[in-house]
């Protein structure tokens, strides 16, 4: 089991909930964070500029049978992808166990 986490735009959220849908990645946590990244250009509204140093973006946390962690980082990567600075970024790491409370089974079948 593997658990991905991946930060994305929060505008691209939609597309990317859609992709991992149709892999059929239907359980995910997500969350609205704020981080600072490499972007440097500042956003001018109405005459008024914003820094751009804090930027928002949407945290996903995704754990998958090994054998979906290829489908779920090519459904995420297609989909969140705008060619620009600032698309995100995907980390993958080994689960060592998996519990399902109500039932106390454990393993990959409790992600099922």
């Amino acid at each position: 089991m593997k658990k991905i986490e991946a930060i994305i735009r929060k505008s691209k959220f939609s597309e990317v909930r859609d992709a991992l849908h149709k892999v059929e990645v239907n359980f995910f946590s997500y969350w609205d964070v704020t981080g600072i990244g490499n972007e440097k250009e500042g956003h001018v509204y109405r005459g008024i500029s914003y820094s751009t140093s804090d930027i928002q973006r949407r945290y996903l946390s995704i754990v998958v049978n090994d054998d979906f962690v290829e489908p779920t980082i090519k459904a995420i990567t297609s989909a969140a992808a705008t060619d620009k600075v600032g698309d995100g970024k995907i980390f993958v790491s080994p689960i060592e166990e998996a519990i399902r409370v109500r039932t106390g089974e454990r393993g990959g079948e409790t992600l099922n």
